[in-house]
Parts: structure tokens; C-alpha cells; sequence
């Protein structure tokens, strides 16, 4: 599985990546706090094990916590609450002893901590589902077998007609949405074209799974292609995480936000 490196490189980037698309609003505090939850995070179950055997102290309980917390869900359920006080307190004390610059001079409350853990542990799980296990782990073993392998997939008409006219309704909506000259703020432009791919997303992957698991004998829905395990895998694993990233970003008007003096 991909090792600390790694972990660490693509969460960092993608902070630093959301401080210069947001003007500060995404701190190096919010940078440093996923970073080190997409890289130690869900590992720290195991690295407890290895400290504890090395030590000499049994690997029992530490193997227990191993096996509970390196899980995308259960990390979060489990560790979730105590680390967003302990990454919160640590933020403030950064900025009180000024280490660490934070644009907009505040420290991360604990639903921002909470947040950015959830992200980092999605994150850790995003490089490890593709590269772990020799290319067998379950969850890309799931994603794989959305597709069709057997043998050549045959071409449905009524598949081409279903996705067409989903992608035809994806672009048309898209541009009904975003249209010249038009009455709405592009927050709310913004805010109507993700509800719209969110809705043909779920209806494509209704019909991909009613293809998949509904209709006997399983038909291919979109050809050979593994559409359903794709667009589950991205929305778990990528846009999520990115989406708690942003959830967590220091609103624009920051007095509510403000440390006494």
C-alpha cells in the first residue's frame, strides 16, 4: 500500500491547492490538519502495534485498535471526537506562539477538526483502495466487477438510449443553468449545477445497478465499462473528501470566528 509519502504529497498538495483557489479561507492550519489525517490517521492503529511489539508491551489491544480504526467510518466514529479537540487546542496554540501563519489569524474550531479528519481519513482509504493488496482490494475488486469481463459486451438499445439521454439532459441542464446574462448570482448557478449532477448521477447508477443486480440474467449497462463502481468510488473517496475540505473553510465574514483579546 502506498506509504507515508505519498499520503502525505496528495493531501498537501490538494490544501495548498484550496488556500490559492480561496484566497486563505483554507489555512495552513486546514492544510496541515488533513494532511496528517490522510497520512497517519487511519494507520496509527498499526503503527500502535508495531510501537507496542517493538516495545515488548503484547501486540493484543494494540491490534484490536488496528483493525477498528483503519476503516475509512470507524476511524472518524471512534477517534473522531477526542482528535478534533486535540487538533483544535493545537491550532490555537500554534497561532498564540505564532509557528504557524493562519491568513486569516484564527484557529480551527472542532467541527472544522472534525471535518478535516473525516476528509483526511476518506483521502488515506482513496490511495490505498487502488494500490494495495497486489491490485486485489475489495473495494477495487467491487468497483472492477461493475463492469462486464466475460466476454465481448454486447450493445443494448435501450442502454444507448437511456445514458444518451441522461448525458443529453447532464449538458442541457448545464447550460439552461448557465445561460448569458442570467438572473441568478453564479453562487446559486453554482449551487443548482451540483444539484443537478447529483441527480443524474443517482439515476445513472439506478440504472447501472438495475442492470447489474435487478434484471436476470445480468445484462452489461454501459457496455464493458464499470460505470457503478466508478461513480461510487469517486463520490466516497475524492469528491467527499474535497467536499469536507470546503465545508470546512473559514466563512468570509470572520468576526464570529475572532479570538478575544
Amino acid at each position: 500500500m502506498p506509504g507515508p509519502g505519498p499520503h502525505m504529497m496528495y493531501a498537501m498538495g490538494s490544501g495548498l491547492a484550496l488556500t490559492s483557489l480561496t484566497d486563505g479561507r483554507f489555512s495552513p492550519h486546514h492544510t496541515l490538519t488533513y494532511a496528517l489525517n490522510a497520512f497517519f490517521g487511519p494507520d496509527i492503529g498499526s503503527f500502535s502495534e508495531w510501537l507496542g511489539s517493538t516495545l515488548g508491551f503484547g501486540k493484543t489491544f494494540a491490534s484490536a485498535l488496528a483493525d477498528a480504526v483503519h476503516h475509512p467510518f470507524y476511524y472518524v466514529l471512534i477517534l473522531g471526537l477526542p482528535l478534533c479537540f486535540l487538533y483544535s487546542w493545537v491550532s490555537r496554540f500554534l497561532i498564540q506562539k505564532g509557528v504557524l501563519d493562519s491568513v486569516s489569524g484564527v484557529p480551527l474550531t472542532k467541527k472544522q477538526c472534525l471535518l478535516l479528519i473525516s476528509a483526511g481519513s476518506l483521502t488515506h482509504f482513496f490511495l490505498d483502495h487502488l494500490f494495495e493488496e497486489n491490485g486485489h482490494s475489495t473495494m477495487y475488486t467491487w468497483v472492477l466487477s461493475t463492469g462486464w469481463w466475460e466476454s465481448r459486451a454486447p450493445i443494448n438499445p435501450d442502454a444507448v438510449v437511456i445514458v444518451g439521454f441522461l448525458c443529453i439532459c447532464l449538458i442541457g441542464g448545464f447550460f439552461y443553468i448557465n445561460r448569458v446574462k442570467p438572473l441568478k448570482s453564479r453562487r446559486t448557478q453554482s449551487y443548482q449545477s451540483m444539484i443537478l449532477i447529483l441527480i443524474i448521477a443517482s439515476l445513472y447508477c439506478l440504472w447501472c445497478a438495475s442492470q447489474i443486480y435487478w434484471v436476470n440474467p445480468r445484462r452489461p449497462a454501459v457496455g464493458e465499462e464499470a460505470d457503478l463502481g466508478v461513480l461510487v468510488f469517486l463520490t466516497t473517496y475524492f469528491f467527499l473528501p474535497h467536499g469536507l475540505c470546503i465545508m470546512s473553510m473559514y466563512p468570509k465574514d470572520l468576526d464570529a470566528y475572532q479570538i478575544p483579546r
